[in-house]
């Protein structure tokens, strides 16, 4: 994922330390050594993201947090903390701060946590957009694909959006669950409203309490004033519940009495509120399954399943993949400032059969990838290939060697194992090699080496 993040840090090795773990991860960089010199930078480059020192002389991390109110309160910003301050952190993401991490920290977790905050600027931004004035025919086509899958969910969500009723999504890590949400929401009668979205995974269960309902002034440590939650923001319009199987218990109960009776109390409050906010929540767990291990209610399953949604992944729509891949390279040529590039017949052959372990997400992040990478306005085989065989060979040595040790056969090489597998695979399809490749997981032309250098070495016919 691409994005503009600003480093604040009064420490110069912090900066191009913690720059160079979020340039990696394809991030752009822009620095400030104190929260002024931030605010200037904030307001000349505007980035999609801030991570903070908590320490730092002139304008400590807090106060840059407070100016950013008054600034750009939307956009998030992210603390780093050393061991004696996450009390402090704490307190300050009740006061509107994203997250903090804590120093030192590892490299992934840094980048997961931008990349969070990445996210979720942006569904701000897509959020206000659409508040701007379009009618539900001109918000469909954010469903890219004319496969009969999409064609079908299309149509659900066109009939659930004229509803008020909850609405639970369900799908893999990076099929566009959220894509769906928002779609709801821009099709409804709720669409001049506002659109809030709660990342229930991300947050601890004491501070996502106070984030979904709010507190008062003084209700607990760092509650320096009072505070209204999503439900109350989200008021008249939707509030998206994102990985919803991840909240506690005590959470859950709470969220039953808000979905059956529309009525809330803030941390802290005796004084009941009534709200309404229509919940969509995702998740990528089979939440009856939760509900069987006892990990999630069964009164709550149910209110949130009212009107169920199940998104395929993408290797089950694989002919979505052009009109995705198209939709990718032509907005992100232009957030780049790019011209418009395309694959050509081979790379577009190469991503039909891929399977997209990572669905929507991962092809969006080959279509990025290529759009820096490759030269001239054509995007060839060879530039993705590297990205995506290893991936498919992985699989399906994975998949022989489970096959292997799950049978009875005598021990055998990887190679043999592997060889096995193809040629069962091809005898399968008639000798197809197309449908061989595509239902193993590989390339045309990595099938055809393989079985080229077989015939060589005499271990299978030469009819193959």
């Amino acid at each position: 994922m691409n994005g503009k993040v600003l480093v604040v840090d009064d420490k110069q090795i912090m900066r191009d330390s913690v720059g160079a773990t979020l340039q990696r991860a394809g991030m752009q960089i822009i620095s400030a050594g104190d929260g002024v010199a931030a605010l200037n930078m904030i307001a000349r480059h505007r980035p999609d993201a801030v991570i903070s020192d908590l320490k730092m002389p002139e304008m400590d991390g807090l106060g840059l947090l407070m100016k950013l109110k008054e600034v750009d309160d939307q956009l998030p910003l992210v603390l780093m903390t050393a061991y004696g301050t996450v009390d402090v952190a704490v307190a300050a993401m009740k006061q509107g701060a994203f997250d903090f991490v804590q120093k030192p920290f590892e490299g992934d977790q840094l980048v997961l946590t931008m990349k969070r905050a990445i996210e979720h600027r942006r569904l701000i931004q897509e959020n206000a957009a659409l508040k701007s004035g379009v009618s539900p025919a001109d918000v469909m086509p954010m469903l890219i694909g004319q496969s009969q899958v999409m064609r079908k969910l299309a149509t659900q969500i066109k009939q659930i959006a004229a509803s008020n009723g909850t609405v639970l999504v369900h799908g893999e890590s990076g099929v566009g669950k959220e894509v769906m949400a928002r779609t709801i929401h821009a099709c409804s009668q709720r669409r001049d409203k506002v659109m809030l979205c709660v990342n229930c995974a991300a947050l601890s269960s004491s501070l996502l309490e106070s984030e979904l309902f709010g507190h008062e002034k003084g209700s607990f440590t760092g509650a320096e004033q009072m505070r209204k939650g999503r439900f109350e923001l989200s008021d008249g319009g939707t509030l998206l519940l994102d990985e919803i199987s991840e909240i506690s218990p005590q959470l859950q109960a709470k969220l039953l009495r808000v979905l059956q009776e529309n009525q809330f109390e803030r941390v802290g409050s005796s004084l009941t509120m009534q709200v309404d906010s229509r919940v969509i929540a995702t998740t990528n767990r089979d939440l009856s399954d939760c509900v069987a291990d006892g990990s999630f209610r069964q009164d709550l399953f149910y209110r949130l399943n009212v009107l169920p949604i199940h998104v395929p992944p993408l290797r089950d729509r694989l002919d979505d993949v052009p009109d995705l891949t198209n939709h990718f390279l032509t907005t992100l040529a232009m957030r780049e400032g790019r011209e418009q590039k395309h694959f050509d017949d081979q790379a577009m052959e190469l991503l039909m059969q891929y399977q997209w372990p990572g669905n929507v997400r991962e092809l969006q992040n080959i279509c990025e990838r290529a759009i820096v990478l490759s030269r001239g306005l054509t995007i060839t085989a060879n530039v993705i290939r590297p990205w995506l065989t290893d991936t498919q060979q992985q699989q399906v040595m994975t998949q022989a060697v489970q096959t292997h040790q799950a049978s009875a056969y005598a021990p055998k090489t990887l190679e043999e194992i592997e060889r096995e597998e193809i040629l069962k695979a091809l005898e399968h399809n008639r000798g197809n090699r197309q449908r061989t490749a595509r239902s193993l997981g590989i390339g045309v032309r990595t099938l055809g080496l393989k079985l080229k250098k077989w015939k060589e070495n005499n271990l299978v016919a030469q009819t193959v």
